[in-house]
């Protein structure tokens, strides 16, 4: 998808209509269209991004900030006994929109949304969680010395 293509930056450029709450220089924040309680926001960077990996500093820091204030925001305007922030990246994942964005919904008990698990996961002993660790910490050490 291009940036022409893209229906959030067509909203981010004033192009395309949206029922706007927030914005700032570097983020934006509107309803979505889709409400499965009422309230459902979502909050992405005004440049096109596919996703949370390729988030500079400064953005990272300004998209966080905008999530913190309008998740208050929601949570205190709209019912609600829980929020759940969502960023899916990828088609596995079920990523509609290839432009970074955070949803933000409220939650009510036993509404069965966003079941993160079909079923409980299986727990790994300790030797294997630390085993992933090892992998991360490697994977992390070559993202930052730019490898």
């Amino acid at each position: 998808m291009t940036t022409t293509d893209c229906p959030f930056c067509a909203i981010a450029a004033c192009q395309a209509p949206a029922s706007i709450v927030f914005e700032d220089e570097l983020t934006m924040a509107f309803i979505g269209l889709r409400q499965f309680h009422a309230g459902h926001t979502l909050v992405i960077p005004r440049r096109h991004m596919n996703d949370v990996r390729e988030l500079d500093p400064a953005t990272g820091a300004a998209l966080m900030a905008t999530v913190s204030l309008v998740t208050r925001a929601v949570g205190e305007a709209f019912p609600n006994k829980g929020l759940s922030l969502w960023h899916s990246i990828g088609e596995a994942a079920f990523q509609e929109v290839a432009h970074m964005h955070i949803h933000i919904h409220p939650r009510m008990p036993d509404d069965d949304f966003l079941r993160v698990y079909p079923a409980a996961p299986p727990t790994p002993d300790r030797a294997t969680l630390d085993a992933h660790a090892d992998v991360l910490r490697a994977q992390l050490r070559r993202i930052r010395d730019g490898r």
